[in-house]
């Protein structure tokens, strides 16, 4: 797993416990090995208010989200950014009795996927979309988020 075409970094803009640089750097890999990235990446750590700012201001809904993905499809040199709200991603794994880390994994995967094309606003496109996450979370011996996941 090689990282040479990705150029990315992480802000830490809140002091809350996040995933260490080697764990984005493990992630950012593994899903490298089956999806090829290339270009500049962000990955971008905040409070509920920047999360609940950007939320509104790109999609319309007036609350915090996990994470959100911002591509820059039209210049190649720009995969995008990705959001993660801290807090909403913490409390999702408690309710979700999933553990810290592999819910950061998966959040991290499926933002990636989204830079790389992928989507899931249609059933057959969830399907694609999940079924790779569910790949690539395996390949770092974390299991299918889809069958421990409890009902939003």
């Amino acid at each position: 797993m090689s990282l040479d075409e990705i150029d990315w970094t992480v802000q830490r803009v809140v002091d809350v416990e996040s995933p260490s640089d080697a764990d984005f750097a493990r992630w950012i890999a593994a899903v490298d090995a089956r999806v090829p990235l290339a270009g500049e990446l962000t990955l971008r750590i905040v409070d509920r208010d920047e999360s609940h700012t950007l939320n509104e201001q790109w999609r319309g809904k007036a609350k915090p989200t996990n994470v959100l993905s911002f591509g820059y499809g039209d210049v190649p040199e720009l995969l995008g950014d990705l959001v993660f709200c801290a807090p909403v991603v913490a409390e999702e794994a408690r309710a979700q009795g999933k553990a810290f880390v592999d819910h950061w994994a998966h959040l991290t995967i499926h933002g990636l996927l989204h830079l790389s094309g992928h989507d899931h606003e249609l059933s057959s496109e969830a399907e694609i979309m999940e079924s790779e996450e569910i790949a690539i979370l395996a390949t770092l011996g974390i299991s299918n988020p889809y069958e421990t996941q409890h009902a939003a």
